[in-house]
């Protein structure tokens, strides 16, 4: 049975108001969602313009970002007086553009062409600009805040899409969202130098575990009205797959460039080229590096092979 997700269009659960992104909130947007009564504003990424609207004609008091990526502080700058929230561990890239590229992993000589290119896009595509740690506000581990009587957020902790990746349940309205745990086809990102697949997969059962009854993810399709175990192994099962598929294809010797070519991630070449090949050598050096530390692959002169 999958999941029955309501159209993408403006929608409440009480006082958590649905704001979508164009497109599905398919990358490069994500959806927001925005509390009435506290003013609180989550992920300012979906609609530009709706966004300005919001805070013209309600106010936005307070921004809550599940994580540093780009995606989902598009139009963070529309918004320079409110208090701006998010956990510690992924304040970093925010205050610096550089430190932002540098958590993408794009260092290797043959990338330096790439990163001034995609350094350029975040500036000009998604509005960065530096927010050092003291303009910032930090989430506590898994705090509970009283938004106002009868409505209150807890801040759940769940690394390894970003060390400091977090979801906000709403038990009153039983409300969760997922941020970018967003049960996809697709699958979770984890390719990031500091993400991680194994708290991956801990975190989204995590999440499974909450008691909700509505579940928002930031990308795709609308509020879900039901999540069956079914659709969180399905979005596990997407990188374990790809992980046999690497396995299976080191029966003989492997670089990293082979890998990449079988296009696990995006199934086929895409443009720009070059960043979606990085893509996919990122993705299979996460993969590889998990199947070294459980003594299912090694390297031996830059090849890759069983052990």
């Amino acid at each position: 049975m999958a999941a029955t997700p309501k159209a993408a269009v403006e929608c409440n659960v009480g006082p958590i108001r649905f704001l979508p992104g164009p497109n599905r909130g398919r990358y490069p947007h994500c959806h927001s969602v925005y509390v009435e009564g506290a003013g609180v504003l989550i992920d300012p990424a979906s609609d530009r313009e709706r966004l300005t609207r919001l805070r013209d004609e309600e106010g936005v008091r307070e921004v809550w970002l599940s994580h540093w990526h780009e995606d989902h502080f598009a139009h963070l700058d529309l918004f320079p007086d409110a208090i701006v929230r998010i956990h510690p561990a992924d304040a970093p890239p925010l205050a610096d553009l550089e430190v932002l590229m540098d958590w993408y992993g794009m260092d290797e000589p043959e990338n330096r062409s790439l990163r001034e290119r995609w350094a350029e896009y975040i500036v000009s595509g998604f509005h960065f600009r530096p927010r050092p740690e003291s303009e910032l506000s930090f989430f506590a581990p898994n705090e509970e805040i009283g938004l106002f009587p009868g409505l209150s957020a807890r801040v759940l902790h769940v690394p390894g899409h970003t060390p400091g990746h977090v979801a906000f349940f709403f038990p009153e309205p039983s409300v969760l969202f997922l941020s970018d745990y967003d049960l996809t086809p697709f699958g979770p990102w984890y390719a990031d130098p500091a993400s991680s697949l194994t708290r991956t997969i801990a975190s989204v059962r995590a999440l499974q575990a909450v008691p909700a009854r509505r579940w928002i993810p930031a990308h795709d399709g609308g509020v879900l009205t039901e999540a069956p175990p079914a659709l969180w192994d399905a979005y596990i099962e997407v990188p374990l797959s790809r992980e046999r598929k690497i396995l299976d294809f080191l029966s003989e010797p492997r670089s990293v460039d082979d890998i990449a070519d079988l296009w696990l991630v995006y199934r086929k070449p895409r443009e720009p080229l070059d960043f979606y090949r990085w893509a996919e050598r990122a993705t299979a050096k996460k993969h590889l590096k998990r199947l070294a530390e459980r003594g299912l692959a090694v390297c031996e002169k830059g090849l890759w092979r069983r052990a």
